[in-house]
């Protein structure tokens, strides 16, 4: 599994945005799909929601990826 370590600027992102801007969907429609088939968990958790707010510490896994999130400035 590959680790991602992504650095959120202010308090979070959502879900889908941050599918967007690492690439691994080229589409926010792109995204929606992938999250509403329940390819993505959220600490462990499957999520549906592509709004969901992620917050540094929060930890997303999608296909063969691994995503830390962490606060601007601590990477």
């Amino acid at each position: 599994m590959e680790e991602i370590t992504f650095s959120v600027r202010g308090e979070y992102i959502t879900l889908g945005q941050l599918l967007k801007v690492l690439d691994l969907v080229p589409t926010g429609g792109q995204a929606k799909m992938v999250i509403q088939s329940g390819e993505v968990k959220v600490n462990g958790e499957v999520e549906t929601r592509r709004g969901r707010k992620l917050r540094p510490g929060d930890i997303v896994e999608i296909w063969n990826y691994r995503i830390k999130l962490v606060g601007e400035g601590e990477v």
